[in-house]
């Protein structure tokens, strides 16, 4: 029995709107991108404020770089051929201006000069901390780790100072060339020693500069990701809180709903469909919906098809129990006779109404299990006929048709789509003058193919073209004997047609001559 709900599964329609008043963004984006984007935020932060900390902090130390080469070049070149009292003069000058603190060292590598010796000390290298968890330096630790940053020697003061201790110092002396070193000092700062020769006699300088302010800056910049990270991680939070309201909170609403329908409290429980939702939660409220209202119209169209069928077996079977009642009080061979005709007539009505009813039962679960396969309607139609023909089922009638084979190619069911064309011929049949001709057309007119079945007979008025496709329409000509149709035939003809995406109407003949015309519309095959 065909569903008469055809319903659009994503329409959007009347209905409680309990999603009208989340923002406009939360409705439009699928549930994934929100997921994605509440989760990835965070993490996004970090990462990015991870990399901008590496990025600033190599920045920070290549511009210390620069500056360490140019102060040593500048240096080397005012201690070269100075006095020893000029050369003291300057170590004190350049230290205590730049905060550096500056060795020189003889041709020998023996100390000649120490500016941290000759003055105060402008930079001092805390300890190492007592407390191993300090968090600054565990901050430190984990940041190089995660940045991949390679490991940097310890700076340490030597015992004995002297141009040996210092790596840097042999490869400034044996390639006379600037050579930059960075080191970690103990309380987790930066040292940058810068080593060049002096003059042409041998002596060589070293400048060391304790840059805290680097380790500071980075460590300010770090904190500040570090509060970033944390606020975008509070917002993540909030916003998969209202992210679970607006998952959950529907589906409760629609939990609710279908508890309701199933239950069968209240007939006009409405499934809430959330027409301003574009994502998945939207999806299922109209899909649900949707579901609901074609389930309690197949309903409807069962009590309804139970009730017509109790009423159109009722009539023969009180005509028949009437018929055989009378057959015991009745002498007369003549009537006895009749009431016989009256019962066998009346079972064949009831026979026909029973193979109908099961035939329109079975067709919609027989359809859903069936395999399409593809369909030539040219030939099928041409076997419909002669078989007709050898039966003597066109009752005398012409039937015309003529079409070219492999044009007319349709995906369907080769049985059913047979009994939707013997059904409208019997229905032409059934309304054609005995001499009259029944016209089989097929046309192709973009993707889709119709046939039409046109007859001679007093054709359809306009006002009752939809009713001949009611189940158990009764409207018959005068002539005919009632018991040979059941009044399903177009019925089931209009199931098998849009179980197959297509449509069956009724319409006048297209050449104005009296008659009607039943039409079918089927998706066509591609040619090719």
């Amino acid at each position: 029995m065909a569903d008469p709900a055809r319903s659009n599964v994503l329409r959007d329609g009347p209905g409680p709107n309990p999603a009208a008043e989340k923002p406009r963004w939360s409705r439009r984006l699928s549930l994934t991108s929100r997921i994605l984007f509440v989760n990835v935020l965070p993490l996004v932060l970090l990462g990015g404020g991870v990399i901008y900390l590496d990025f600033y902090r190599k920045q920070l130390l290549d511009e210390r770089f620069k500056l360490a080469l140019v102060e040593a070049q500048i240096t080397a070149e005012a201690l070269a051929g100075a006095t020893d009292a000029r050369q003291e003069a300057l170590l004190i000058q350049i230290g205590k201006e730049q905060r550096l603190r500056i060795r020189l060292y003889d041709a020998d590598g023996e100390l000649e000069g120490d500016s941290f010796a000759l003055s105060a000390p402008t930079f001092s290298i805390d300890a190492v901390p007592e407390d191993n968890r300090d968090f600054a330096l565990t901050l430190d630790r984990w940041f190089d780790r995660v940045v991949g940053a390679p490991p940097l020697p310890d700076y340490r003061e030597p015992q004995v100072d002297n141009a040996n201790a210092w790596p840097e110092l042999d490869r400034a002396r044996s390639e006379s060339l600037t050579q930059i070193v960075l080191r970690d000092a103990a309380d987790g700062t930066h040292v940058i020693n810068a080593a060049a020769p002096v003059g042409l006699d041998g002596e060589t300088l070293l400048i060391t500069r304790n840059p805290i302010d680097i380790t500071e800056r980075v460590r300010e910049a770090r904190s500040t990701v570090a509060l970033v990270t944390l606020l975008a991680l509070f917002v993540s939070t909030m916003l998969s809180l209202f992210l679970a309201q607006t998952i959950v909170r529907p589906l409760r609403e629609l939990v609710q709903a279908a508890v309701r329908v199933r239950q069968g409290r209240d007939r006009q429980v409405e499934v809430p469909r959330l027409p301003d939702r574009r994502d998945e939660i939207g999806m299922l409220a109209r899909a649900i919906s949707d579901m609901t209202h074609a389930l309690r119209m197949r309903i409807d169209a069962v009590e309804s098809f139970a009730a017509d069928v109790a009423h159109e077996i009722k009539n023969p079977l009180a005509s028949l129990r009437s018929a055989t009642e009378s057959l015991n009080r009745v002498d007369d061979p003549e009537l006895r006779v009749q009431l016989l005709d009256i019962a066998t007539h009346d079972v064949r009505r009831i026979d026909r109404l029973v193979t109908e009813i099961s035939e329109a039962s079975r067709i919609d679960a027989e359809l859903s299990r069936a395999t399409f396969e593809t369909v030539d309607l040219a030939s099928l139609v041409t076997n419909i006929i002669g078989s007709r023909e050898n039966r003597s089922e066109n009752e005398g009638r012409h039937v015309l048709f003529d079409a070219e084979p492999g044009r007319y190619r349709v995906h369907g069911e080769p049985s059913r789509l047979e009994r939707v064309i013997s059904n409208l011929l019997d229905n032409s049949v059934s309304f054609s003058p005995p001499d009259g001709a029944i016209t089989i057309d097929l046309a192709r007119a973009d993707n889709w193919i119709t046939l039409s079945v046109c007859d001679e007979g007093p054709g359809i008025p306009e006002a009752r073209r939809e009713q001949v496709f009611q189940r158990f329409h009764s409207h018959r000509p005068q002539a005919e004997d009632f018991g040979n149709h059941s009044g399903l035939g177009l019925a089931i003809a209009r199931s098998i047609a849009e179980a197959h995406d297509g449509t069956l109407m009724a319409e006048s003949r297209p050449d104005g001559k009296n008659g009607a015309c039943l039409v079918l519309n089927l998706p066509a095959l591609r040619e090719g």
